[in-house]
């Protein structure tokens, strides 16, 4: 991909990252109102950070109420500061070679999709204060400006078939990561379900929540190929050639959706969320959804 492309790609993250506040705000303000924070968990706790006066209510300690507040009117008033806890969490988006596939010109592929999601994510995570990783990486989390730019370059540097042709992995290895950290994955998620499950599990039994991202390109949620047509695999899987393709759409839409209704299962199992994403759709729904889960979990 050229330089241009790519640099177009990351301003539009930022553009859309700009779009919402930043992310790791309290879990129970963000079904209601979207609020600035600079923190990875807004909410009551130690902390330097003034966060709000609250009315001193029953059960409240004397010692905590702010007198030069409560002066200013009838009530006594708490002075309330934040919990800084900054959480870590770990990214990964798929560029193996199916991810390069897009169905029209108009469209991106997924890869560029998926990348666009992961930056705009990062740009939102590191406004929040969190610390960020890439797995596979092997470096530590963290977190400024001079992180997300590294990491953004590693993601766009590796949007592209490896010129050696190595192909990148389906699925992230299982790594050994600390506990009570969190694990954003992208991708197609259309390798075996016995695969996916094997790798979600094995980061939920360290302890780690997460986040899977459905990247999908239209004509592979609608199958709207007609005639004789031939079918080409991305990943060695060979060829496909078939008289009337319209006659597999009713076999195929059916093995899709039990593969995103396992998926689904799968995240409920292990307390993950689980999103859809179509590349003919504006990615902002997805990030959305990946901002009120993450609030959540880093809100735990």
């Amino acid at each position: 991909m050229a330089a241009a492309a790519l640099f177009a790609l990351r301003g539009r993250a930022e553009q859309i990252s700009a779009a919402l506040p930043p992310l790791l705000v309290a879990a129970e303000r963000v079904a209601s109102t979207v609020a600035q924070g600079v923190h990875g968990r807004r909410r009551v706790g130690q902390g330097e950070a003034f966060w709000q006066f609250r009315r001193f209510g029953y059960g409240d300690a004397v010692q905590r109420i702010d007198w030069r507040q409560s002066a200013k009117s009838q009530y006594l008033f708490l002075r309330e500061t934040e919990w800084e806890a900054a959480q870590s969490v770990w990214l990964w988006r798929d560029a193996s070679p199916s991810m390069q596939y897009r169905s029209d010109p108009e469209l991106p592929t997924k890869v560029e999709r998926a990348t666009l999601i992961l930056l705009a994510l990062m740009a939102l995570l590191v406004r929040g204060g969190e610390r960020i990783a890439l797995l596979g990486e092997g470096a530590f989390p963290a977190t400024g400006r001079a992180v997300l730019n590294r990491l953004a370059d590693t993601l766009l540097r590796g949007m592209a078939p490896d010129e050696d042709g190595k192909a990148s992995p389906s699925l992230p290895a299982v790594e050994p990561l600390p506990r009570f950290g969190h694990v954003v994955m992208i991708g197609d998620f259309l390798s075996p379900l016995t695969e996916i499950d094997r790798c979600a599990r094995g980061f939920a039994a360290r302890g780690l929540d997460g986040h899977l991202v459905q990247v999908l390109d239209p004509a592979e949620t609608l199958m709207p190929f007609k005639g004789r047509s031939r079918f080409t695999g991305l990943e060695a899987e060979g060829n496909l050639l078939v008289g009337k393709a319209e006659g597999l759409r009713t076999a195929y839409l059916e093995r899709l959706d039990q593969q995103q209704a396992a998926l689904a299962e799968l995240a409920r199992a292990l307390g993950w969320g689980y999103t859809i994403h179509h590349t003919e759709r504006s990615p902002q729904p997805a990030l959305l959804a990946l901002y009120t889960t993450l609030a959540d979990l880093l809100g735990k």
